[in-house]
């Protein structure tokens, strides 16, 4: 990350980390800058192109159709028209546009793509799609159309405001012609050279880029299960004698070396450190349920998970994808199957099962919270029944364990498998696809489900440790929690505003938690 007044992504031939290329995602502040040595790969890359064509030997997508008329030459007069008709005849996807964050993640990719000397663009092409990422143009990207054998129609759409045409969105989100996008930005439209339409809809970016903001969600998403688990402990012990932390000790820790397992039962023991639950007490349950026992597996297999998903991302952001693929080293252009990527895709089917899995936990937590809360209302009823008390002030709004139930019954039927489902297309030429876009969006559902329901019992637990008030002192970080929470209880939102409150509070506060204690592991 290069220091500037501006902040500033700078692309060489270096690995670029997932994280980064969130961060420059998120932040439509963020310039991206080609460093020297990236640009004259991207020379290189090109003039191996063009030699190629000259020679006139037959190369996929360069001088011949696609798909099943990769065997069909396209006449060299022919050649500049044809990259018009390549994106042209992909730009087809359907549904809801990306959004901001998304859009520039797809972009970013792809131009860190071009960076890595497999697509044979020229280097004003891979410039100018820096450039639409530094003067904010906003391709309208649909989200649906890609069976995960490269994006071809996200990366069309972009690649149609590139050309001049297609469409984007203005600075207040209303659609304008990509012509007008880019003159807006000061930009002329692209016209592209032989072979370069493939190359620019030829790649996985909408998968990889909009997956590496995927992975800073599921990086928090773990954190915030530790945290929720951390209170239904302490609220456990308090109402049902439970609350045992023997499972979290680093005894039981070491004597089976999970990854992501220590690493979450690390995180409880700090949560709950300087609380009354590390003192042993004499009438502390010798076993809590599995939910709460077997939390640390639980947890540790998706924390293991999420690093894979990191590992993938890793993979394809810093691999050569590009079909045919430009090799520097060897001068020649080579047909292959890098645009398949089977373990990225196999890493987002494994988190929504695994999703899943934290999610039964999670919801099995709040069923052992609720019994003490509906004996608390009993006495709230009976107090409010002779004029003592007000029970609205003091009840939990709504019976949000129903809600978890139902989010719980949702992310089940998001674990299902999404990559086995695509038919064979192009005469059956391409005869097997990924999927991975559907995984990931499936998984994004997964994510927004899963979220809500950590949040539902980190509220659950919180209002009643609330409710027992201050007789014993809560852990270091699980009172801070408390504390952001109690704000949001004592307003009494309705229950979607209390959730999307919470939300917020959570995602601040677990940030803080874990950041300023070092805990962070990704």
């Amino acid at each position: 990350m290069a220091s500037h007044e501006t902040p500033t992504l700078l692309i060489g031939t270096a690995p670029v980390r997932p994280a980064d290329v969130a961060l420059a995602a998120e932040n439509p502040t963020f310039h991206v800058k080609l460093n020297p040595d990236a640009l004259s790969l991207i020379g290189r890359s090109r003039e191996i192109v063009e030699s190629t064509a000259a020679s006139g030997q037959r190369v996929y997508g360069l001088n011949t159709l696609l798909g099943s008329g990769r065997d069909t030459a396209v006449e060299e007069k022919s050649l500049l028209a044809y990259q018009v008709q390549v994106v042209r005849y992909h730009n087809s996807g359907v549904g809801s546009s990306l959004d901001r964050a998304a859009a520039r993640a797809v972009i970013l990719t792809r131009l860190i793509g071009f960076s890595r000397g497999g697509s044979g663009v020229r280097p004003e092409t891979a410039v100018f799609y820096a450039e639409l990422l530094n003067r904010g143009v906003f391709p309208a990207i649909p989200r649906e159309g890609s069976v995960g054998s490269s994006d071809l129609t996200q990366l069309a759409a972009v690649a149609a405001v590139a050309i001049g045409e297609g469409e984007a969105f203005d600075a207040d989100g209303t659609l304008v012609p990509g012509a007008k996008a880019l003159a807006d930005a000061g930009l002329q439209p692209l016209v592209l050279a032989p072979g370069e339409a493939l190359a620019l809809v030829s790649a996985n970016a909408y998968s990889v880029g909009v997956g590496t903001l995927a992975l800073l969600r599921l990086q928090h998403l773990a954190e915030l299960a530790d945290v929720a688990l951390s209170l239904s402990l302490e609220t456990i012990a308090r109402y049902d004698g439970g609350g045992n932390l023997s499972p979290f000790s680093p005894a039981i820790q070491a004597a089976k070396a999970v990854d992501g397992q220590r690493d979450s039962a690390a995180a409880v023991r700090r949560l709950l450190s300087g609380g009354w639950l590390e003192d042993v007490r004499p009438e502390v349950s010798v076993q809590d349920a599995l939910s709460f026992r077997a939390a640390p597996q639980t947890h540790g297999a998706f924390r293991s998970l999420v690093g894979q998903l990191a590992s993938a991302l890793d993979v394809e952001l810093n691999g050569r994808g590009d079909n045919p693929l430009v090799d520097v080293e060897s001068g020649h252009m080579v047909s292959g199957g890098n645009f398949q990527p089977m373990q990225l895709a196999l890493a987002f089917e494994g988190l929504r099962l695994a999703l899943a899995h934290v999610g039964i936990s999670s919801e099995r937590r709040i069923a052992k919270l609720y019994p003490p809360q509906r004996a608390s209302r009993a006495r709230h009823l009976q107090a409010a029944a002779s004029g003592e008390s007000d029970l609205a002030q003091e009840e939990l709004p709504g019976l949000l364990w129903y809600s978890a139930a139902g989010l719980l019954a949702e992310l089940k039927a998001l674990a299902a498998p999404a990559t086995l489902g695509a038919p064979t297309l192009s005469a059956d030429v391409e005869d097997h696809s990924t999927l991975a876009p559907l995984a990931l969006q499936q998984l994004e559902k997964s994510l927004d489900a899963a979220e809500k329901l950590l949040v539902i019992e980190a509220l659950t637990a919180s209002y009643l440790l609330l409710e027992a008030g201050a007789a014993q002192p809560l852990g270091k970080g699980t009172g801070a929690v408390v504390g952001r929470l109690a704000d949001v209880l004592a307003d009494r939102p309705s229950a979607p505003d209390l959730v999307e409150r919470a939300r917020t509070e959570l995602r601040d506060a677990v940030g803080r938690e874990f950041s300023e204690e070092g805990e962070k592991t990704w």
